[in-house]
């Protein structure tokens, strides 16, 4: 009878080929957290762009600027037998604008030239009087070279050479 007599007792039979009800879930339930982070994560970094501050996101763009260099003048002054040589450079609205203003440039450089031979020296020698004198020269060529002309926008007028003797 020794020979019939099983080591293992009757109880562990039945759950030897059974793994536990949480084990089988365990796979599944990682499975499941890794998508749902997964998703999430996507979701996140989708939105991420929106959330800037709507100062930085809505940033207008800067157009580009137009720069026309004009040759040098060289003018007497009006007064006391002084000459002025002085160098402009236009900023322009568009590209358009520089097209325009080298088909009308002799009329251009003729209101300049009248504009600073009605100077005198001590008229322009200061801040003040180069201030001045920029406005004048944005009036004058503002305005259109011929009837049914749209004006040039001219933004700024800079003077990049100025000597006076």
């Amino acid at each position: 009878m020794a020979d019939n007599v099983d080591p293992k007792p009757p109880e562990s039979d039945a759950t030897e080929g059974k793994k536990p009800a949480w084990k089988k879930w365990l796979p599944i339930a990682l499975l499941a957290l890794v998508g749902a982070g997964a998703a999430g994560g996507w979701f996140y970094w989708k939105r991420a762009p929106d959330t800037k501050p709507h100062a930085e996101a809505k940033k207008p763009v800067m157009p580009q600027p137009v720069f026309q260099a004009l040759d040098p003048f060289t003018v007497n002054l009006r007064g006391d037998g002084q000459f002025l040589q002085i160098a402009f450079s236009l900023q322009l609205a568009k590209q358009e604008d520089v097209s325009l203003l080298q088909q009308y440039l002799p009329q251009a450089r003729s209101r300049l030239l009248m504009l600073l031979t009605a100077k005198s020296g001590e008229e322009i020698a200061n801040t003040e009087g180069k201030q001045k004198l920029i406005a004048e020269a944005m009036l004058a060529l503002k305005q259109p070279f011929a009837a049914g002309l749209p004006p040039i926008q001219i933004s700024n007028i800079f003077i990049t050479s100025f000597v006076i003797q």
